[in-house]
């Protein structure tokens, strides 16, 4: 008895949600410590900050902020996902195609992102299209390569079954390249989405104070951190459940064989 009460102790907790519960809770309450020795004058108690949040987000300046901010992220992600995955996707098939393309985009990748958005605002200005090209900067790479390597990653027992069944080659690609390759395509998505999210965020910090990033701009033009940091708060919180979202999407459309490791 004594041994069935101390394994369900065990399995409770190492439980992941508890796990996750409980390291959350540990990273607040060093926050909380942190603002009140306090480390620095403009870093606020978490107390402070969740009061913060919770009033922007019931007067509605929360809501105001992402309104601007959502729609250049929709646009540049959704132009993103249907040129990058494209592009992976002839990247993947044509060898020509990967020695033209392939170093461009890995360039693209390891390029420092924060130094090249002010140069859109020589081409676009500070503009809506400003916005949506530092979207599309910083999530194409990540949609492009994840797409090129799931087609580059199609496990070869799928294409010499092809073979056997002497598939044309479109039919090869519809039926078992793209089908193989889409859990980690998907996956890119998700991972060029938390990517874009962070473009939108620099262009309103760096080109047009809009959005959420005009309201760090003006808390800390104010020196009020405690809201400043709410806003940063909900930016994470933003992130983590979209991406948090996603992923459970991707784990219910995908078998758990065509799941990325």
């Amino acid at each position: 008895m004594a041994t069935t009460v101390q394994n369900r102790a065990v399995r409770i907790g190492t439980h992941p949600f508890l796990l996750r519960v409980l390291s959350i809770l540990f990273v607040l309450g060093l926050w909380e410590w942190a603002g009140r020795v306090p480390v620095s004058i403009a870093f606020p108690t978490c107390s402070e900050t969740l009061v913060a949040f919770f009033e922007m987000l019931t007067d509605g300046t929360f809501a105001k902020a992402y309104a601007e901010t959502i729609v250049p992220l929709l646009v540049g992600v959704f132009l993103t996902a249907v040129g990058g995955i494209l592009t992976g996707i002839v990247l993947g098939l044509s060898p020509r195609a990967e020695w033209l393309g392939l170093p461009v985009v890995i360039v693209l990748q390891a390029s420092p992102s924060a130094a090249i958005i002010p140069l859109i605002t020589f081409q676009y200005g500070i503009g809506f299209a400003a916005k949506v090209f530092a979207v599309v900067l910083l999530s194409a790479p990540v949609i492009v390569l994840n797409s090129y390597r799931g087609i580059r990653n199609t496990p070869r027992s799928l294409l010499e079954m092809s073979d056997a069944f002497l598939a044309k080659r479109w039919q090869r690609i519809w039926k078992v390249v793209l089908p193989a390759g889409s859990g980690l395509i998907f996956a890119g998505l998700r991972l060029g989405l938390a990517q874009g999210f962070t473009g939108a965020i620099l262009a309103e910090l760096i080109i047009t104070p809009t959005g959420v990033g005009d309201l760090i701009t003006f808390y800390r033009s104010t020196a009020d951190y405690a809201h400043m940091f709410a806003a940063i708060l909900s930016i994470v919180v933003f992130a983590a459940v979209s991406i948090g979202l996603l992923q459970r999407l991707e784990l219910r459309i995908f078998r758990p064989e065509m799941r990325p490791a």
